[in-house]
């Protein structure tokens, strides 16, 4: 596979919930509207109601937002390369995205630059953009792929990237992780949990803390596929 320059990558992954902790919540108009995207899922999951698929409305960027956006970069070489992490995060989602936006439009300008995430071409980069619209904020240069040609969107999925043009199926990024050898980051919840600890323990530093998990071994992946050092633990810090 092509080599990357991977210090002028920034690594990403976007944690979301639905806009409400219960699907009795949601105001008339919006339950209507979740009825009948749940009942084009229904078919799938035998035995769920429309109320009970409800958790599963944060993967839609029209009845989810985000609350946590973790990010890496790389720094050095070899056995001494380090990646250093920080979280966007909280309640306020046009605020955490704001914040988010101001960094990487400052990050990216310079040097040629790229992002990178798993799955991140199907969901962390167009739902980056699609709330960002909904909170009335400037999408950056780097994220925004509106009018550009294939060759100028700089944009890196590692899941896109272990398929080598084979679009039959989907690998996680615990299962990819696993099969390169690097420690999973699954040690404490997954994707479907984060719901629930939101909205029901409250506990928004255990998913910041899952975020950055995910964002470490998806750059440890990228280095793996690059024929690089993976980074050891010591080297992975957490800026606040």
């Amino acid at each position: 596979m092509a080599s990357f320059p991977v210090n002028n990558i920034l690594f990403l992954d976007i944690e979301t919930v639905p806009q409400f902790s219960l699907y009795a919540e949601l105001p008339e108009d919006w339950k209507k509207l979740w009825d009948l995207k749940s009942n084009s899922l229904l078919r799938y999951h035998e035995g769920e109601s429309n109320e009970s698929l409800y958790p599963r409305a944060g993967i839609y960027a029209e009845f989810g937002r985000i609350i946590c956006i973790s990010c890496g970069v790389l720094q050095g070489g070899g056995g001494d390369r380090k990646i250093i992490l920080k979280s966007f995060a909280g309640d306020d989602e046009k605020k955490l995205l704001q914040q988010f936006s101001d960094m990487l439009n400052k990050w990216a300008n310079g040097d040629q630059k790229y992002l990178c995430a798993h799955n991140g071409k199907e969901f962390d980069f167009p739902y980056l953009c699609r709330r960002m619209i909904v909170n009335n904020l400037s999408i950056p240069s780097i994220l925004n792929i509106s009018g550009k040609k294939p060759w100028e969107v700089n944009h890196l999925d590692t899941l896109e990237l272990w398929k080598f043009g084979d679009f039959k199926s989907y690998t996680s990024l615990n299962l990819l992780a696993l099969t390169l050898g690097i420690p999973t980051p699954k040690d404490d919840i997954d994707g479907s949990m984060v719901w629930e600890v939101y909205w029901k323990e409250k506990n928004l530093p255990r998913i910041i803390s899952y975020c950055q998990k995910d964002v470490a071994t998806v750059a440890q992946i990228l280095l793996r596929m690059n024929g690089e050092a993976l980074i050891k633990e010591e080297n992975i810090e957490i800026k606040q």
